[in-house]
């Protein structure tokens, strides 16, 4: 399993939310909601207003998936997210060791269908 993460725009994020409900067997997703600046070497600042005003509202989107199916919700994300302008963000992705259900306890494990229970093929996430 993998955990995808992004930082988007935040007026990206209904279009985002919908392409990702198409995609079959999406996990679903975590929001996150911060601010934040881009690397100052990659903007011209002329002004100390534009100095002290930096920071703009983001958005870090959390998914959690199985391995296949990294590749098609990063692409759905860069499609949903992408203006070519400076500050559209980023994605990563870092490898998931464990998962573990707060409802229940149980450990998860990658399945065709999402998540699953090991002992129990029926009891879907």
């Amino acid at each position: 399993m993998k955990e995808i993460r992004a930082i988007i725009r935040p007026k990206r994020l209904s279009q985002l939310r919908e392409a990702l409900r198409e995609i079959s067997h999406f996990p679903g997703v975590t929001i996150f909601r911060g601010e934040g600046f881009t690397a100052p070497e990659s903007i011209d600042r002329s002004s100390l207003r534009a100095e002290l005003t930096d920071f703009s509202d983001k958005v870090l989107v959390s998914v959690i998936a199985r391995d296949e199916m990294v590749d098609a919700i990063t692409e759905v994300i860069m499609h949903e997210c992408r203006t070519t302008q400076i500050g559209d963000g980023f994605i990563w992705v870092m490898p998931v060791i464990s998962v573990q259900r707060i409802r229940d306890g149980h450990w998860l494990q990658a399945s065709e269908n999402g998540m699953e229970c090991p002992s129990s093929q029926s009891d879907i996430v």
